[in-house]
């Protein structure tokens, strides 16, 4: 019998991951986009917990590093659908970028990067409220 449960630690990353993505949806939100704290905040855990999974439930077993190529696709997917074309005007890809970051985010507190993971959901965050904006279309 294992005398460490990773259990308590597998949870801390994932409260991490989905508060972090929850500040990345909340500027999303702020600003009246259909992805807001709920679906960030998903994407970073949902993220985070591939990550954990892969790290922790497979002892050792193949190449937990794997999971992250695999998220950056599945997310890719998820942020083409947040894309829309429109009277020559394309909405969506400052979502869809964030979204992307999300789950980069929730990759990274997944494998413990916990300072790293703030770092970057503080500068996406800096970025969505304080960058420019498209004069077009408001993004």
């Amino acid at each position: 019998m294992n005398p460490y449960s990773p259990h308590g630690d597998m949870m801390v990353r994932l409260l991490i991951a989905a508060l972090l993505g929850a500040l990345v949806g909340f500027e999303r939100e702020r600003m009246g986009k259909p992805a807001g704290v709920r679906t960030h905040g998903m994407v970073a855990l949902g993220a985070a917990l591939f990550t954990v999974a892969s790290i922790f439930g497979f002892e050792s077993r193949g190449d937990p590093a794997r999971v992250a190529a695999q998220v950056v696709t599945g997310v890719g997917f998820l942020g083409a659908g947040a894309i829309l074309h429109q009277s020559g005007a394309v909405y969506g890809l400052t979502t869809a970028a964030s979204l992307w970051a999300t789950a980069a985010i929730g990759l990274a507190v997944g494998t413990g990067m916990y300072v790293m993971s703030a770092e970057a959901a503080v500068l996406v965050f800096l970025l969505l409220r304080f960058g420019p904006r498209n004069k077009l279309t408001g993004a």
